[in-house]
């Protein structure tokens, strides 16, 4: 875990405090939330403290309304690393809980803004949120931030192909397997992980052992056949992956597996990370194993060229 990534303000040292905040989400750590780490960086430098970002873990929405919670993008973990990365100095993964969900937005200001983290400077997006039912707005954060004479900055969104940068519209592009397009918002390739267990030994006996992936704790996309790349042991191998079925084999049960190329050994029990660079193509029913590996086949030269392309691309 991060040393860096905390669970509760009781632990936060005081080193992290009396900086430039940010409050949200950072859902996937996208393109948008880099321009805001970024002028949260400024922020920081300008008032002579760190920077940090305090966020929810749970989702508040996995609280208010665990049936509409969207399904991350990404585990906490990862946010941190990529926030991290990105220079941020401290994570406060915050655990939301009906009482603290019940503080209006005056409250939440002076408590956790100004009393536990001390917080000298904000930097916020301009659909910003944040109190009971969402009644703090940009608005009334500019003026509680006014009367505790604190700096705020409020961030523009990214706009790319003329729609906004967010963690909902990769969501909507991840669920129908645009992966492409998803990565470029994420400015990286989307990822999965989850733990490999037993499966029928099908993919082996055609060929091409799988690795059956389980336990994903993160948004999958949606059902085809991907090109991917798995790391492990710091060697990164292509993967074709199947996110479906198997009506060839009669099977109905959505499954996730990753066949990596070059790979031989055992993967059992092991948490793997998956990247997804491209769709290739539906799931399908063949009427033999033979048109089926023929397929394969077809998908494991595809996914080579493509991962090719993305460690070589053209100048």
């Amino acid at each position: 875990m991060d040393a860096n990534l905390f669970r509760n303000l009781d632990d936060l040292p005081s080193r992290f405090r009396r900086g430039a905040l940010s409050i949200g989400n950072f859902d996937g750590v996208h393109l948008g939330h880099v321009r805001l780490v970024e002028r949260l960086l400024a922020m920081a430098a300008k008032v002579g403290g760190p920077a940090v970002v305090f966020t929810f873990d749970p989702h508040p929405a996995q609280i208010l309304r665990p049936q509409a919670a969207p399904t991350p993008l990404a585990w906490i973990e990862q946010n941190t690393l990529l926030l991290r990365q990105l220079g941020v100095d401290a994570v406060v993964a915050y655990p939301a809980n009906e009482a603290f969900l019940q503080l209006d937005a005056r409250q939440f200001f002076q408590h956790i803004v100004c009393e536990r983290l001390e917080a000298k400077a904000m930097v916020e997006g301009s659909n910003f949120f944040f109190g009971h039912n969402r009644g703090g707005t940009i608005s009334v954060l500019h003026e509680f931030c006014a009367k505790a004479d604190m700096p705020l900055e409020v961030v523009d969104p990214i706009e790319i192909g003329g729609q906004v940068v967010s963690s909902s519209r990769i969501r909507q592009l991840v669920t129908s397997g645009q992966m492409e397009q998803a990565g470029s918002l994420l400015g990286r390739p989307y990822r999965i992980r989850g733990e490999v267990v037993r499966g029928e030994k099908r993919g082996q006996e055609l060929g091409f052992p799988t690795a059956n992936i389980e336990r994903i704790d993160t948004l999958l996309p949606g059902e085809g056949i991907y090109a991917a790349t798995v790391c492990r042991a710091a060697t990164s191998y292509p993967a074709a992956v199947s996110i479906g079925a198997n009506p060839t084999f009669g099977e109905e049960i959505l499954k996730v597996e990753a066949h990596l190329v070059g790979y031989e050994g055992s993967l059992y029990d092991e948490r793997i990370e998956v990247d997804f660079l491209a769709r290739l193509r539906d799931i399908e029913r063949f009427d033999s194993s033979h048109e089926l590996v023929t397929q394969m086949r077809e998908d494991v030269a595809a996914t080579g060229r493509i991962v090719e392309q993305r460690r070589h691309p053209n100048p």
